[in-house]
């Protein structure tokens, strides 16, 4: 008999645990295993190294490594990453996946709203982020801070990892008949390989807040701490005034928020995908997972804005309010979780609007 295409959800992953497909080198956490997703955790050590690289198919991690890597940290008691710096640290998961089962990688979401670039590379990888069905071996974490230094330490989570079976993803008439049924958003919806979303830089007026701009040379926020940074030391609120626009500064970083409230029903995931370069020269949401659930009124969501992460590149770019912004792509679930995001797993953004990550004290 074959089985369901989709993503798997949390008790099949606990499934892959208890058969050896993932193993770990300790137990997991108790929240470690998300309705659509797991976490990844930092080993004992990290390695800083000269260049980005992949190791592409005849070559492991390690046999890079060797040539690649400058020095070795220690992340058993912590250690501060440096912003600009590159380093690749080997996690405490391991696979050895069915041959029907794949994975990709995001970093989560609290990692992207701090300006860290994360990507996943295995063994033999030919791209960042994704996982052949039925690897076997080692997964290993890129981590490069671009705007805040950061202190981490080993069983730190930055990624997560989504497991699947074929290709489960919804055209737009599938998308369509789905929002016939949940409304996916707030608005008329647009479907262009996938549900379209705008950005919002009017808010609820003239001198509405509409974002967050990083701030440079701040103190080292500690990745696992949260509710302990003020706002005022990282971040320059951005509010509405006069044209609904904002010009991005090359390199700057930007915390804003979607026009549409959104949800993700539960025999649903969804994943945030650049739109078409040619539209523009920005890159947004760095963390594009949405678990099931997200913004679905029973799980306590009643819709809730896609917060993103924007950076431009080369040269200054104007957005203007409405401006397409990115895509939700979504794909069905095996089986809809036993737990949906946001019941009783303390998720921090759930029904959220403009929102910063958890690290940071509510204003």
């Amino acid at each position: 008999m074959t089985e369901t295409a989709g993503i798997l959800p949390a008790h099949r992953i606990r499934e892959l645990f208890d058969a050896g497909a993932i193993a770990s080198t300790r137990p997991l956490d108790a929240d470690q295993i998300q309705p659509a997703s797991l976490d990844l955790r930092l080993g004992p050590v990290a390695y800083r190294l000269r260049a980005s690289f992949l190791p592409g198919g005849d070559a492991t991690v390690e046999e890079k490594l060797g040539y690649l890597a400058l020095h070795e940290l220690d992340l058993s008691a912590g250690a501060v990453l440096e912003t600009g710096g590159v380093y690749l640290v080997p996690v405490l998961e391991s696979l050895a996946l069915p041959a029907e089962v794949s994975a990709s990688a995001n970093p989560k979401s609290s990692t992207g709203r701090i300006d860290v670039f994360t990507r996943l590379i295995t063994d033999h990888g030919v791209a960042f982020d994704q996982i052949a069905a039925g690897y076997r071996g080692r997964l290993w974490v890129e981590v490069s801070p671009r705007t805040f230094p950061i202190k981490v330490r080993a069983g730190s989570r930055l990624s997560q990892v989504r497991f699947r079976r074929g290709d489960a993803r919804l055209d737009d008439t599938e998308l369509a008949s789905l929002h016939a049924r949940y409304p996916l958003v707030d608005r008329e919806p647009r479907f262009e390989h996938g549900l379209t979303l705008s950005i919002d830089l009017a808010g609820a007026g003239e001198g509405a807040l509409i974002g967050y701009r990083a701030r440079r040379h701040t103190s080292v926020l500690d990745v696992d701490a949260k509710a302990a940074q003020e706002v005022a030391d990282f971040w320059e609120p951005i509010t509405a005034r006069g044209r609904p626009s904002l010009i991005l500064d090359p390199d700057e970083f930007y915390i804003l928020v979607s026009r549409e409230a959104v949800q993700v029903p539960p025999e649903t995931a969804a994943e945030m995908v650049a739109i078409d370069p040619l539209v523009g020269e920005f890159r947004v949401h760095y963390a594009g997972f949405f678990d099931p659930g997200f913004g679905h009124a029973p799980a306590g969501g009643k819709g809730a804005r896609a917060v993103l992460e924007v950076r431009s590149h080369d040269v200054p770019f104007i957005l203007d309010h409405g401006q397409t912004i990115g895509r939700l792509v979504y794909e069905r679930m095996v089986e809809v979780p036993s737990t949906l995001y946001g019941q009783g797993m303390g998720s921090n953004y759930q029904a959220q609007g403009l929102k910063l990550s958890k690290h940071f004290r509510a204003s």
